[in-house]
Protein backbone atom coordinates (compact mmCIF):
# COMPACT_ATOMS: atom_id res chain seq x y z
CA UNK A 1 0.00 0.00 0.00
CA UNK A 2 2.89 2.21 0.41
CA UNK A 3 3.34 2.58 -3.44
CA UNK A 4 -0.46 3.98 -3.79
CA UNK A 5 -2.64 6.80 -2.80
CA UNK A 6 -4.42 4.96 0.76
CA UNK A 7 -6.96 7.43 0.65
CA UNK A 8 -8.22 7.55 -3.49
CA UNK A 9 -8.14 3.86 -2.82
CA UNK A 10 -10.33 3.69 0.39
CA UNK A 11 -12.77 5.61 -1.52
CA UNK A 12 -12.98 3.95 -4.41
CA UNK A 13 -13.45 0.86 -2.38
CA UNK A 14 -16.30 1.63 -0.32
CA UNK A 15 -17.76 3.61 -3.69
CA UNK A 16 -17.53 -0.44 -5.54
CA UNK A 17 -18.95 -2.18 -2.37
CA UNK A 18 -21.56 0.05 -2.15
CA UNK A 19 -22.81 -0.06 -5.29
CA UNK A 20 -22.19 -4.54 -5.68
CA UNK A 21 -24.47 -4.43 -2.62
CA UNK A 22 -27.13 -2.39 -4.92
CA UNK A 23 -26.24 -4.06 -8.71
CA UNK A 24 -29.37 -5.82 -8.40
CA UNK A 25 -31.95 -3.46 -8.33
CA UNK A 26 -29.87 -1.68 -11.39
CA UNK A 27 -30.78 -1.98 -14.83
CA UNK A 28 -28.90 -4.43 -17.05
CA UNK A 29 -26.46 -1.72 -18.69
CA UNK A 30 -25.70 -0.06 -15.78
CA UNK A 31 -24.88 -3.61 -13.95
CA UNK A 32 -22.57 -4.48 -16.66
CA UNK A 33 -20.92 -1.24 -15.98
CA UNK A 34 -20.13 -2.11 -12.74
CA UNK A 35 -19.16 -5.57 -13.29
CA UNK A 36 -16.39 -4.25 -15.56
CA UNK A 37 -15.48 -1.51 -13.14
CA UNK A 38 -14.92 -4.42 -10.20
CA UNK A 39 -13.31 -6.83 -12.86
CA UNK A 40 -11.24 -3.85 -13.58
CA UNK A 41 -9.94 -2.99 -10.13
CA UNK A 42 -9.87 -6.81 -8.43
CA UNK A 43 -9.28 -8.69 -10.97
CA UNK A 44 -9.16 -11.77 -9.15
CA UNK A 45 -10.14 -13.07 -5.08
CA UNK A 46 -6.35 -12.83 -4.64
CA UNK A 47 -6.59 -9.11 -5.39
CA UNK A 48 -9.65 -8.25 -3.40
CA UNK A 49 -7.89 -10.42 0.00
CA UNK A 50 -5.18 -8.10 -0.73
CA UNK A 51 -6.71 -5.29 -0.56
CA UNK A 52 -8.59 -5.99 2.23
CA UNK A 53 -5.74 -6.52 4.19
CA UNK A 54 -3.88 -3.55 3.17
CA UNK A 55 -6.92 -1.42 4.29
CA UNK A 56 -6.94 -3.46 7.69
CA UNK A 57 -3.46 -2.17 8.15
CA UNK A 58 -4.46 0.86 7.35
CA UNK A 59 -6.94 1.05 10.34
CA UNK A 60 -4.75 -0.62 12.48
CA UNK A 61 -1.92 1.77 11.83
CA UNK A 62 -3.86 4.67 12.48
CA UNK A 63 -5.86 3.37 15.39
CA UNK A 64 -1.79 2.24 16.88
CA UNK A 65 -1.49 5.90 16.48
CA UNK A 66 -4.69 7.10 18.23
CA UNK A 67 -3.88 5.51 21.05
CA UNK A 68 -0.12 6.80 21.20
CA UNK A 69 -1.41 10.43 20.83
CA UNK A 70 -4.33 9.71 23.42
CA UNK A 71 -1.49 8.58 25.80
CA UNK A 72 0.72 11.27 25.13
CA UNK A 73 -1.69 14.09 26.29
CA UNK A 74 -3.20 12.29 29.26
CA UNK A 75 0.54 11.42 30.24
CA UNK A 76 0.94 15.45 29.60
CA UNK A 77 -2.24 16.59 31.51
CA UNK A 78 -0.71 14.48 34.60
CA UNK A 79 2.75 15.83 34.18
CA UNK A 80 0.94 19.41 34.54
CA UNK A 81 -1.03 19.06 37.27
CA UNK A 82 1.74 17.48 39.28
CA UNK A 83 3.94 20.56 38.45
CA UNK A 84 1.54 22.80 39.55
CA UNK A 85 1.14 21.13 42.55
CA UNK A 86 4.40 21.03 43.19
CA UNK A 87 4.70 24.69 41.85
CA UNK A 88 2.24 25.97 44.85
CA UNK A 89 3.84 23.76 47.27
CA UNK A 90 7.05 25.67 46.33
CA UNK A 91 5.34 29.20 46.21
CA UNK A 92 4.28 28.28 50.24
CA UNK A 93 7.55 27.16 51.49
CA UNK A 94 9.00 30.17 50.01
CA UNK A 95 6.08 32.32 51.44
CA UNK A 96 7.05 30.28 55.00
CA UNK A 97 10.58 31.01 54.79
CA UNK A 98 10.55 34.35 53.96
CA UNK A 99 8.13 35.30 56.78
CA UNK A 100 10.78 33.66 59.45
CA UNK A 101 13.64 35.03 57.51
CA UNK A 102 12.11 39.01 57.74
CA UNK A 103 10.98 37.92 61.56
CA UNK A 104 14.99 36.70 62.36
CA UNK A 105 16.45 39.70 60.41
CA UNK A 106 14.29 42.22 62.74
CA UNK A 107 15.20 40.53 65.59
CA UNK A 108 18.85 41.07 64.43
CA UNK A 109 18.09 44.75 63.98
CA UNK A 110 16.71 45.30 67.24
CA UNK A 111 18.50 42.99 69.43
CA UNK A 112 22.11 42.55 68.01
CA UNK A 113 24.04 45.34 70.32
CA UNK A 114 26.22 45.90 67.46
CA UNK A 115 23.81 45.50 64.24
CA UNK A 116 25.87 48.19 62.74
CA UNK A 117 29.18 46.52 62.91
CA UNK A 118 27.89 43.54 60.61
CA UNK A 119 27.36 44.58 57.21
CA UNK A 120 26.71 41.04 55.95
CA UNK A 121 23.58 40.97 58.36
CA UNK A 122 22.52 44.24 57.14
CA UNK A 123 22.60 43.29 53.63
CA UNK A 124 20.81 40.08 54.36
CA UNK A 125 17.81 42.28 55.96
CA UNK A 126 17.92 44.70 52.92
CA UNK A 127 17.68 41.76 50.50
CA UNK A 128 14.79 39.58 52.29
CA UNK A 129 13.02 43.21 52.83
CA UNK A 130 13.32 43.93 49.58
CA UNK A 131 12.13 40.52 48.11
CA UNK A 132 9.42 40.24 50.77
CA UNK A 133 7.91 43.89 49.96
CA UNK A 134 7.75 45.21 53.08
CA UNK A 135 9.74 46.88 55.25
CA UNK A 136 11.28 45.67 58.44
CA UNK A 137 9.39 48.36 60.44
CA UNK A 138 6.61 46.12 59.86
CA UNK A 139 8.41 42.93 60.99
CA UNK A 140 9.24 44.73 64.29
CA UNK A 141 5.92 45.36 65.65
CA UNK A 142 4.81 41.90 65.03
CA UNK A 143 8.00 40.53 66.74
CA UNK A 144 7.52 43.31 69.57
CA UNK A 145 4.15 42.52 69.76
CA UNK A 146 5.02 38.81 70.37
CA UNK A 147 7.92 39.21 72.66
CA UNK A 148 5.51 41.34 74.60
CA UNK A 149 2.68 38.51 74.56
CA UNK A 150 4.34 36.19 75.72
CA UNK A 151 6.22 37.46 78.63
CA UNK A 152 5.12 35.99 82.09
CA UNK A 153 5.49 37.41 85.63
CA UNK A 154 8.81 37.33 86.60
CA UNK A 155 12.27 38.55 86.34
CA UNK A 156 12.95 39.48 82.56
CA UNK A 157 15.80 41.14 81.07
CA UNK A 158 15.44 45.01 79.57
CA UNK A 159 16.02 44.06 76.20
CA UNK A 160 13.11 41.28 76.12
CA UNK A 161 10.32 43.52 77.28
CA UNK A 162 7.53 44.46 74.75
CA UNK A 163 4.66 46.91 74.33
CA UNK A 164 1.67 45.37 75.95
CA UNK A 165 3.83 44.25 79.31
CA UNK A 166 3.06 45.52 82.82
CA UNK A 167 6.29 46.54 84.59
CA UNK A 168 6.76 47.29 88.51
CA UNK A 169 8.84 49.88 89.64
CA UNK A 170 10.01 51.32 92.74
CA UNK A 171 6.78 50.05 93.35
CA UNK A 172 4.56 51.12 91.03
CA UNK A 173 3.51 49.16 88.23
CA UNK A 174 2.79 50.74 84.51
CA UNK A 175 2.17 49.72 81.33
CA UNK A 176 5.14 49.75 78.33
CA UNK A 177 3.54 51.78 75.62
CA UNK A 178 6.17 51.50 73.35
CA UNK A 179 10.32 50.01 73.66
CA UNK A 180 13.18 51.95 72.10
CA UNK A 181 16.86 50.21 71.84
CA UNK A 182 20.34 52.76 71.65
CA UNK A 183 23.59 51.04 71.37
CA UNK A 184 23.48 49.16 74.63
CA UNK A 185 20.66 51.00 76.11
CA UNK A 186 16.52 50.28 76.54
CA UNK A 187 14.35 52.98 77.03
CA UNK A 188 11.09 51.77 78.02
CA UNK A 189 7.73 54.39 77.60
CA UNK A 190 5.67 53.92 79.93
CA UNK A 191 1.12 54.70 78.79
CA UNK A 192 1.11 58.58 80.16
CA UNK A 193 4.51 59.73 78.66
CA UNK A 194 7.02 58.52 81.25
CA UNK A 195 9.79 55.88 80.80
CA UNK A 196 12.41 53.95 82.26
CA UNK A 197 16.21 54.06 80.58
CA UNK A 198 18.45 51.08 81.80
CA UNK A 199 21.16 48.77 80.23
CA UNK A 200 19.76 46.09 77.71
CA UNK A 201 20.30 43.21 80.55
CA UNK A 202 19.57 45.46 83.20
CA UNK A 203 16.37 42.65 85.29
CA UNK A 204 12.95 44.31 84.95
CA UNK A 205 10.00 42.35 87.13
CA UNK A 206 6.67 41.98 85.20
CA UNK A 207 3.66 41.36 86.43
CA UNK A 208 0.11 41.16 85.94
CA UNK A 209 -2.10 43.66 84.84
CA UNK A 210 -3.16 45.33 87.53
CA UNK A 211 -6.00 47.34 88.83
CA UNK A 212 -3.37 50.67 89.63
CA UNK A 213 -1.56 50.16 86.25
CA UNK A 214 -1.18 53.71 84.14
CA UNK A 215 -0.22 55.72 86.72
CA UNK A 216 1.47 58.37 86.12
CA UNK A 217 5.13 58.84 87.58
CA UNK A 218 8.23 59.99 86.15
CA UNK A 219 10.55 58.33 84.19
CA UNK A 220 13.90 57.55 85.23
Amino acid sequence: MSNIDKQAVTAKTKELASFMVERFSMNPVSCKLLNEAWKKEFPDEVAIAERMLALLDELEHYKSREERVTKLVLDNSTSWDALYKKLEAAERRIAEHCKVLNSLAAVARRYLPDYDEHPEIQAADELLESAAGIGVKQQEDIVDSDVGSRNQPGTVTAIYIGAGDFVKVKGQVFEVEETDFDDHDVTLWFVGGNALKCSAGCPVEVVSAPVAAGIKVKGE
